[in-house]
């Protein structure tokens, strides 16, 4: 081997021990988030679902016109959503991923060093499992998100999850326009990363070592070397490389593909759990939303098919309903899944 390429190998190797050092938490969930810009205002957001037990997820349409409360019993936030919206629930207890009619995106993703409500805070209290679909509820664009966000009119605290555990995460919106915004509650304060560069999200360490920890592998560049391993700086260093690399299209159905792909090559395979290991764990579904077009795709790692959601034939009037498609233990389900939403009650938001 040339010496300049041992040189560029050992720089690799010193790296990725960097990362497994500042990588080092224990926790369950290795997610990803990559928002791709299409020819013709083709914008399209993905992101892997990868934890370490069975979610019970199924998807759901939301009405404009719902009363919400936000999780808790008492001091909770309260809204009525002024946009209707489908979703992915998990544990019947959260809206982990969704899209609005409006075209916007949200994704909840696992992020280990999140540290929320600090003593004595007594603004209204925002469960982190009605996060996603508050902003869903409200806001057409990551703009008046953002906004809103920087009023700090609410506190954000945690839920407790079915496992006992407690649920700590970060939120990425994107809406048609491919405005981005990122954002993560770290020692009780917000923290907003907001405008189009914003492309990738995955999980530990914060967003802001995410972007240096990538700014190494792009100076290597992703023609001559990507990490390869499952851990969270890895997958975001492929995701964003990939997710430009790959074919930009004015095609719905490449640029939906080209996405699809990308997810792919960030998934963590069936089986694979690594415990005391960060962020590793299997891919369970995936999900693209094609925001110009309002069609929003599931697919399942044990389903032989895709399924999908097309929102312009979606009644989202008041009163028209709570609607549910039942996946969970329905693995068989493909194709065009927008007439087969049954009647149901809408889940309760986890509480703390």
């Amino acid at each position: 081997m040339p010496r300049r390429c041992r040189r560029s190998m050992l720089a690799v190797i010193a790296a990725s021990s960097a990362f497994v050092v500042m990588l080092v938490a224990p926790v369950a969930d290795a997610c990803t988030r990559a928002l791709y810009f299409g020819k013709q205002a083709q914008t399209v957001t993905g992101r892997t679902m990868d934890w370490s037990e069975d979610m019970h997820s199924n998807m759901w349409i939301f009405p404009r016109g719902m009363d919400r409360e936000s999780g808790m019993e008492r001091g909770g936030l309260k809204w009525t959503s002024k946009y209707g919206s489908v979703v992915t629930s998990v544990y019947e207890g959260a809206s982990a991923d969704g899209m609005n009619e409006k075209g916007l995106v949200a994704n909840l993703l696992y992020l280990a060093e999140s540290e929320y409500t600090v003593p004595g805070d007594k603004r209204p209290a925002l469960v982190i499992s009605s996060w996603a679909q508050y902003v869903l509820d409200s806001f057409a664009t990551v703009e008046e998100a953002v906004a809103d966000a920087r009023k700090e009119a609410y506190r954000m605290v945690t839920d407790t999850l079915p496992n006992g555990k407690k649920g700590t995460v970060h939120l990425a919106i994107s809406d048609r326009s491919g405005d981005s915004a990122i954002f993560e509650y770290l020692d009780g304060k917000l923290v907003i990363h907001h405008g189009k560069q914003y492309q990738v999200m995955t999980n530990s360490p914060s967003y802001d070592q995410q972007l240096s920890l990538n700014a190494y592998w792009k100076q290597i560049g992703g023609t001559v070397m990507l990490p390869g391993t499952n851990r969270a700086a890895d997958r975001f260093a492929r995701a964003s490389f990939y997710i430009n690399a790959c074919k930009q299209s004015a095609n719905p159905r490449e640029a939906v593909a080209s996405v699809f792909s990308v997810m792919n090559n960030c998934s963590v395979p069936l089986g694979i759990t690594t415990p005391n290991q960060p962020n590793i764990s299997s891919t369970l579904w995936r999900t693209v939303a094609d925001q110009k077009n309002r069609v929003y795709y599931y697919q399942s790692t044990i389903s032989p098919s895709l399924l999908w959601v097309d929102l312009a034939d979606i009644n989202f009037e008041y009163g028209s309903g709570t609607r549910k498609l039942l996946m969970d233990g329905n693995p068989n389900l493909g194709g065009n899944q927008t007439a087969n939403f049954k009647e149901a009650e809408p889940f309760k938001f986890l509480a703390p």
